[in-house]
């Protein structure tokens, strides 16, 4: 093959031997006479015969076309091939306008789409900042005038959140989870750690597994296991993980503690959102949120850090700031697993947010996702660094 094969096609007037006229350069000929249909050379008659098209003018335009021996294709050559559609028409002397670019896509969460030419926030900021102070000074408020208050708080988030999961299995998979055993006994499970301590809260936890599974038996039996299943989940993944902020605060200094909690999982919130955005570039989990890039792990966990050391040094009682920087450091990776955990549950269901509760947010589990794992973390944590309190 030579670069002629790739290169402009013969005009139609060139004519082969015999005075037969031949196709611009696609290696088969076509007879000048209609005796036949047109073959390859040397090869068998073609099973399809290679039609004329005849010219705008009419007669004289076919005696033209004949004239100088050309062939067109009215169709495609091959089966696979797909037949040509109709444009619009161009004026005479213009050339085609080309077609508007498609805009640049928007990328998947607010962490900085790795790749992206043109980067976007990827939700409406000034409801998310009027949302988060507004909820921040809810918490603060409960937390720190009377903490039974803050304790209601933590309830009503867990039921609104298992709400919100519930309602999404039901709509996506048809999976019929008791919602009524699930919020009794997560009110339970939240109130009873906070006065009784982490026992109360494993048989408060238990009693609720126990309720879901008989709550189910009043229904008909058909996907039972696969009901109780989702339900047993639900009450570890939503309340029993939220009875952790209420043993924090079940201790001498414990609204400081709550609060330390609550800043490093902001922080590394927002560590994660400014670095990625800004300087994301390698994807982090494409397959669970193509959002997430590693340049924003590290810098939640570089933010994290940083507050952990503030936090333990001046916050916490007998707290070290070495002590902060491991705080910081176990925050961080587990308010990052949280999120990809959230995330690969609502791939699953197929849905963006499990709730519209919070403009600029989604919904309440839509912020939840990295505390509820990073409670049980910081409450372990500084158990070890400066005991039960």
């Amino acid at each position: 093959m030579n670069d002629s094969s790739w290169g402009a096609q013969p005009s139609a007037g060139l004519r082969g031997p015999g005075g037969q006229g031949t196709s611009p350069g696609y290696g088969w000929e076509v007879p000048t006479s209609s005796a036949g249909p047109a073959h390859e050379v040397g090869e068998a008659a073609q099973t399809r015969p290679m039609p004329t098209v005849p010219h705008a003018g009419g007669d004289s335009g076919e005696a033209a076309d004949r004239d100088r021996g050309a062939a067109r294709q009215s169709g495609p050559l091959f089966r696979d091939e797909r037949e040509p559609q109709p444009g619009p028409r161009q004026p005479a002397g213009r050339r085609p306008t080309p077609p508007d670019p498609a805009p640049d896509p928007a990328p998947a969460d607010g962490a900085g789409g790795a790749g992206q030419g043109k980067k976007s926030a990827g939700r409406n900021l000034r409801a998310a900042i009027g949302v988060g102070i507004g909820l921040g000074v809810i918490i603060l408020a409960s937390l720190f005038i009377y903490k039974p208050v803050f304790v209601g708080v933590v309830a009503v988030a867990v039921v609104v959140g298992l709400w919100e999961l519930t309602s999404r299995l039901t709509e996506r998979k048809d999976i019929r989870v008791p919602l009524v055993p699930l919020a009794v006994g997560g009110v339970a499970m939240v109130v009873v750690g906070y006065v009784r301590g982490a026992q109360g809260a494993v048989v408060a936890v238990a009693l609720t597994a126990l309720a879901v599974l008989v709550w189910r038996m009043t229904e008909p039996p058909d996907n039972y296991l696969r009901d109780v299943t989702a339900g047993v989940f639900a009450a570890f993944y939503v309340p029993f993980l939220a009875t952790f902020v209420a043993l924090m605060l079940d201790t001498d200094d414990g609204p400081w503690r709550v609060l330390t909690f609550l800043l490093l999982t902001v922080v590394s919130d927002t560590g994660a959102y400014a670095v990625g955005w800004r300087f994301g570039k390698h994807p982090l989990a494409p397959r669970i949120s193509p959002g997430k890039t590693r340049e924003g792990l590290l810098g939640a966990v570089t933010f994290a850090m940083v507050a952990g050391a503030l936090c333990m040094q001046y916050l916490i009682d007998d707290g070290v700031w070495w002590q902060g920087l491991l705080l910081g450091l176990a925050a961080a990776v587990s308010a990052t697993l949280g999120d990809l955990g959230e995330s690969m549950i609502k791939r699953d269901l197929g849905i963006k947010d499990m709730g519209k509760l919070l403009p600029g947010h989604g919904g309440i589990m839509d912020r939840l996702d990295s505390l509820l794992p990073t409670a049980p973390v910081v409450w372990l944590l500084l158990v070890i660094f400066v005991g039960g309190g």
